[in-house]
């Protein structure tokens, strides 16, 4: 094997390896808190887990160029001042090395209803009792149990078409009701879509027929939705998903073949003599050449036509 060195490997490390446990008068947040963010529900459920449990995951900071001492905060305001109002002295810290905040908040990972139930079911099995997480997830007793039983009914394909999607648990409610075939053409079309609403999963559930429900429906006078509304709603979402599939199968290979062409036409421009005859002889040709030379995506092209 050769020694050789290979740039591939000098990867730039973004924090210290140890931390560091710091004064939390030593850290100076690089924003106020909001007066409305105490009352946000996210606010007490922090409190609450760390009530319960501790802090979990560590402040960010960064060392303060101008004071030996003093840190900046770049990640952990929302539980620096819950620590504080705990009264503790000093925390654990991870030491970054790049001072950019916004590296540390690039992306915020909403934790789904199904990965939600699966911590609960985890935490229970390890012996949690249900009292303790409700606690440090400050809800409700019953919501802990509700969300524990969250998938009973519900077929194994549509928990793995949902599992990382944002569907509230009412989205689960109505999937009950269906029989498992419909549960998993439920799941598809909310996916084609993108569309994870209850209001849409009701529809969905709507055209749905009887014999694809658990129990059918009872015969009402007076209904809101009649059969045959209620079959054209079906072929409207049917055909609304294979429009979704089909644009999703297309747009790579078009996106690809319009890079190609856009790439050789740009390229081609370039060329004092080929722009030359054709702003002689072909200049409609040349404006169009020259648009989409210009063009940054396929989803840009497909707005302005539809504009």
């Amino acid at each position: 094997m050769s020694d050789a060195y290979d740039p591939r490997y000098d990867m730039h490390v973004g924090f210290e390896l140890d931390t560091r446990v710091i004064p939390l008068s030593a850290i100076l947040p690089l924003k106020a808190l909001r007066p409305t963010t105490k009352q946000s529900q996210k606010y007490r459920q922090i409190a609450a887990s760390i009530h319960a449990i501790g802090l979990v995951e560590c402040l960010v900071v960064v060392p303060n160029p101008d004071k030996d001492g003093s840190y900046f905060l770049l990640d952990g305001l929302l539980r620096l001042e819950i620590i504080k109002e705990l009264g503790w002295k000093e925390v654990e810290c991870l030491i970054s090395t790049d001072d950019e905040s916004y590296t540390y908040n690039k992306r915020i990972s909403r934790l789904a209803s199904i990965q939600e139930h699966r911590m609960i079911v985890r935490a229970v099995e390890r012996g949690v009792p249900e009292e303790k997480i409700a606690k440090a997830l400050d809800m409700e007793l019953g919501s802990i149990r509700r969300r524990f039983r969250l998938l009973d009914g519900i077929c194994r394909e549509a928990i793995e078409q949902l599992s990382d999607k944002p569907c509230p648990m009412a989205v689960f409610d109505q999937l009950k009701r269906m029989k498992p075939m419909r549960q998993l053409e439920a799941a598809e079309l909310m996916t084609g879509q993108r569309n994870y609403t209850t209001p849409f999963i009701k529809a969905i559930l709507a055209a749905t027929h009887d014999e694809q429900l658990v129990k059918p429906r009872r015969d009402k006078q007076g209904q809101d939705i009649s059969r045959e509304q209620i079959a054209r709603l079906e072929r409207e979402l049917e055909a609304a998903q294979n429009r979704t599939r089909y644009a999703e199968e297309a747009y790579g290979e078009d996106n690809l073949q319009l890079t190609i062409a856009k790439s050789y036409l740009a390229k081609l421009l370039k060329n004092s003599r080929v722009l030359a005859w054709l702003e002689l002889h072909e200049p409609e040709y040349l404006a169009e050449f020259q648009e989409i030379a210009e063009i940054d995506s396929l989803a840009k092209v497909v707005g302005e036509t539809y504009r």
